[in-house]
């Protein structure tokens, strides 16, 4: 890796303009404000073609940076490497994919078709790589090994990717965040902690952040906080996506589990518990969610645009209804109990409010499946412009906002959108979405697309954003399941709450995928391997289980 610092001039040396040159006041001096409230100082300079925003010649041979190598930075680079700029890849695991590999157990919602990028593709074509059949739903495993480790193979690529190394920080050389005259003159600096232990800095020219979410969890307790105790019981608790069927099949079997959560990595292992009961005599589940009603999780069933997710919903809905599944509503987790901290001796209880009083369950082991947020810590000292609520960028927030959004309802975004203060800093993938569970992953190809595009100075392919996500949600507000919320129609409750999905014969989903996007929260996945059906014949513009078209907002 270059570890070298370039001779960037004289730092003490602060350019001079003209006040209110650029479309900004006080262009690179410490008043440096935009002119026009509704454009950034950034792109006020950019379109101006002010002086003081290009870098040195020097920094145009800097590679750019790309944090994380699974689908969405793999794919950074196969742009990057097409467009010919240096690049260099940093993933923190052992290999490529390596967040993916711990939950490769799983099977994806959408098939092959919707999970490549289109440069890697074309990386991938003179290798003699063959593309996997487009209508199969691969596991994660498969992805990692059939997509992800041929891409890193490739010639383009393969002397660019360096594993085991975290990225522990992203900064400024020579300056912190409070210093603005010069700054962006200035290349960014990566600092690194590889598994040897060995801290070094890289220079570099952009910074393409694609490290996901994947390993900072939401806490369990409610006002986003861990819950009293939570910290204690660590040793109970499991990560999201545990492997019940396989790996971590002894922790489950004949023991009582309960899952917390209501998205679609909560469903998946509640699913795969309910098939190992059937298996081991004993095996327990509780599942327990804040809100009064699982709608939202349960969603349009067969409607789905993406089958596997319909067939999940539905098939979960059955289970809770045939008392396979305990579901506990409206419990608001408030503190843990373990009193040695050791699964091997007894259960931890875990303690909640609901509407008619405190309540205390008990279990062996708690699934944590209550979502993901972005490690932040990493980049103090870079100017991040993030929304309060979401944790995204300014820009691209109102998109993606939750309250009013569910996966397929994002509109389609680029460059601009994930542009922030710091020049040549973005964060793309699910990390750019923050705390929102709305991420497809269709959407973060096209985003470092765009990105790469503007770093390669093609202004008119970053602007040029080429997917097209239609409007999403379940098909009807009315397709909600047997936990009626108000204004469900009375034909629907008759149906069970389902409408068409109903039904007591095995989950097989028959519609038209007429979308190219693929699942949501990076690529949820189906619990275990059913037939899924791509057929014809589905209504226009179909719906997806993630819920309501407006987010959480259908709820109400």
């Amino acid at each position: 890796m270059n570890d070298s610092v370039p001779n960037t001039g004289n730092q003490n040396e602060e350019p001079q303009a003209a006040d209110g040159c650029c479309g900004v006041d006080g262009c690179c001096t410490d008043a440096e404000r935009s002119q026009d409230p509704a454009v950034s100082v950034l792109e006020a300079k950019t379109g101006a073609g002010c002086g003081c925003v290009s870098g040195s010649s020097a920094d145009q041979d800097l590679p750019v940076v790309v944090i994380g190598a699974g689908p969405i930075g793999l794919a950074a680079a196969s742009h990057l490497a097409e467009r010919g700029l240096p690049f260099t890849v940093l993933e923190a695991g052992d290999t490529v994919g390596a967040s993916i590999s711990e939950w490769g157990h799983v099977r994806l919602f959408s098939p092959w078709r919707y999970d490549t990028d289109a440069a890697a593709r074309r990386l991938l074509a003179p290798t003699g790589w063959t593309a996997p059949d487009p209508g199969h739903l691969p596991t994660g495993a498969e992805l990692v090994t059939d997509y992800l480790l041929p891409l890193a193979k490739t010639p383009e690529l393969a002397d660019h990717i360096h594993t085991g190394t975290r990225v522990i920080a992203v900064s400024r050389q020579g300056v912190d965040a409070t210093r603005t005259v010069g700054r962006e003159e200035r290349p960014l600096l990566v600092r690194t902690l590889d598994t040897g232990g060995t801290v070094r800095d890289i220079t570099a020219r952009a910074v393409i952040d694609a490290s996901g979410t994947w390993g900072n969890a939401n806490p369990l307790g409610h006002s986003g906080l861990p819950a009293i105790g939570e910290d204690t019981a660590a040793p109970y608790l499991t990560g999201p996506l545990p492997d019940v069927l396989g790996r971590d099949r002894e922790r489950f079997a004949g023991k009582h589990t309960l899952v917390v959560g209501m998205g679609h990595s909560a469903a998946n292992t509640l699913l795969s518990l309910a098939e190992l009961a059937q298996q081991a005599p004993g095996t327990r589940i509780t599942w327990a969610v804040r809100s009064d009603s699982v709608a939202r999780l349960y969603g349009g069933g067969d409607a789905d645009g993406l089958p596997a997710r319909g067939a999940l919903g539905t098939r979960l809905k059955q289970a809770v209804q045939a008392g396979a599944i305990d579901l506990v509503r409206s419990f608001t987790i408030t503190g843990f109990t373990a009193s040695d901290g050791d699964p091997a001796t007894g259960p931890v209880a875990v303690t909640g409010n609901t509407p008619d009083g405190d309540r205390t369950l008990t279990a062996d082991a708690v699934v944590a499946a209550t979502g993901f947020r972005p490690d932040l810590d990493m980049l103090r000292e870079v100017r991040v412009e993030l929304d309060p609520a979401t944790e995204a960028p300014v820009r691209l927030a109102p998109m993606i906002d939750p309250n009013f959004h569910s996966c397929g309802t994002v509109p389609p975004h680029g460059e601009r959108d994930l542009a922030h203060p710091e020049t040549g800093f973005y964060i793309v993938g699910m990390k750019s979405y923050g705390r929102a569970p709305t991420f497809l992953m269709a959407t973060g190809y096209e985003q470092v697309r765009s990105v790469v595009a503007a770093l390669a100075g093609d202004r008119a392919a970053a602007d040029t954003v080429q997917l097209d996500l239609p409007e999403t949600g379940v098909c009807s507000t009315d397709l909600v399941t047997e936990d009626l919320l108000p204004g469900a129609s009375a034909e629907t409750d008759e149906q069970g709450g389902c409408g068409t999905s109903c039904s007591t014969a095995p989950a097989v989903a028959t519609v038209a995928v007429q979308q190219a996007e693929s699942s949501c929260c990076g690529g949820a996945v189906e619990a275990a391997p059913e037939p899924v059906t791509i057929g014809a014949g589905a209504p226009a513009r179909v719906g997806f289980a993630t819920g309501r078209a407006h987010g959480y907002s259908g709820d109400a």
